[in-house]
């Protein structure tokens, strides 16, 4: 295993993030789901999930969200190779029995329960129990997860008493999957209630958008005094939050009392962000209530997950069927500013936030000022991920209509 993980990082090493030294075939008429996938691929041989951007081989969440991304392409083309490189690259990662490498389960980090969906995924399909041994691990993770006093995850154990918007997507969509497929219906209860208590602790009453973090104890120097919420309210972990909802409502059933309180939320938030995008580009900055302040850049991978979440929310009814003319507005000015295509074909997204978080060592104050510090990044999983969603979402628009696929459409309140 360590003799095929130093090959492999270094063909990806040598094909690099810009897509320099390989030839691939990737036809400008292809449709941009396929573009985007294909230049992943092209960029990733041996079914690898880091390249000279991203250089470590550890089990992530930029890992799980790409993997994600990939099952819709395979789930939307019937292509079986999106489908082999999810289950190329897990089999790099889990051993006989089950086990992850790299994951500590004492870490009870949450990030680390995003690949979860590409486990279960795999199992159903190839019946390998390997990943099903692997996804219980996950599964065990999140039954220990420490908890605030009202019952919130914390986002990892050495962030105590905090919840983050992040950790919606991390682990809610896995909850709620294997929930779905074991029969766990007592764990949709738990699942509404993350979103809300996270919602209902980080909105900020002036906008209607949510801080990133929120600390119980109010003890973290990041955390007002009053509502223990982190100082800015940054694109991207809303952009976590808001692709939690949307994909956790996959699995939540139809007749469940509280799944028209989700919808309810993913409305509110959506029509709260289209009031704070650039009107020139249709997109958003990194922090998105701070306009072209100093420093502030608009950021492609928020944006690319704004464009998702709209595309799919109006798909599934779930959303205002005008959401996916907003996505599309996002997903072309995304493609204005940001995306660049190679002589060969590879497509190449500029303009993603390297990462951000709160706390730790450097101490991350969660101040305008550090948001705006933190570096950009070309090809980072991150962005490549939810604008190949956004692209399957739109594309299936186009050939279904906004509206048209969700059988167990739920009312909201009020509705």
């Amino acid at each position: 295993m360590k003799l095929y993980f130093t090959y492999a990082i270094l063909t990806a090493l040598a094909v690099g993030c810009s897509g320099s030294g390989a030839s691939p075939n990737i036809s400008r008429q292809s449709r941009w789901s396929v573009r985007i996938a294909d230049s992943f691929l092209e960029r990733h041989p041996g079914a690898v999930t880091y390249d000279t951007g991203f250089p470590g081989d550890k089990w992530t969440y930029e890992q799980g969200v790409m993997l994600v991304s990939l099952l819709d392409m395979w789930q939307y083309t019937g292509d079986e190779k999106y489908f082999d490189f999810v289950r190329r690259n897990l089999e790099q990662y889990i051993g006989p029995t089950g086990s992850i490498r790299s994951y500590r389960f004492s870490d009870f980090n949450l990030d680390n329960i995003c690949p979860g969906r590409a486990l279960l995924a795999v199992y159903q399909k190839a019946e390998d129990p390997r990943m099903k041994a692997a996804a219980d691990t996950l599964r065990c993770q999140l039954q220990e997860q420490p908890r605030t006093h009202e019952g919130g995850f914390w986002h990892k154990k050495i962030y105590p008493d905090q919840m983050w918007l992040d950790g919606l997507f991390m682990a809610e969509p896995f909850y709620a999957m294997y929930a779905s497929l074991y029969n766990q219906p007592a764990a949709f209860d738990d699942i509404a209630n993350q979103f809300i208590w996270i919602a209902r602790h980080t909105k900020d009453p002036r906008t209607g958008l949510l801080y990133h973090a929120w600390d119980e104890t109010k003890s973290q120097k990041w955390s007002d005094p009053v509502t223990g919420c982190s100082p800015s309210l940054w694109g991207r972990a809303m952009g976590w939050y808001a692709m939690g909802l949307v994909d956790v409502l996959d699995y939540f059933p139809p007749d469940h009392p509280r799944r028209g309180e989700l919808i309810t939320l993913l409305r509110e938030l959506s029509e709260n962000l289209l009031k704070v995008r650039d009107e020139k580009s249709s997109l958003w900055y990194q922090v998105v209530d701070q306009g072209s302040g100093r420093g502030n850049y608009l950021e492609s991978s928020s944006s690319g997950m704004f464009a998702y979440v709209f595309a799919k929310g109006a798909r599934m009814g779930y959303l205002d069927p005008g959401f996916a003319d907003a996505a599309r507005e996002v997903f072309k000015g995304i493609l204005d500013r940001f995306v660049t295509v190679s002589e060969n074909g590879l497509v190449n997204l500029q303009g993603v936030c390297a990462g951000a978080g709160l706390g730790g060592t450097p101490y991350r104050d969660g101040s305008f000022g550090y948001y705006v510090s933190v570096p950009q990044r070309q090809n980072d999983m991150k962005g490549i991920a939810p604008l190949l969603r956004a692209s399957i979402e739109l594309e299936r628009i186009e050939t279904h209509g906004a509206g048209m696929d969700n059988p167990g459409r739920a009312k909201t309140k009020g509705s």
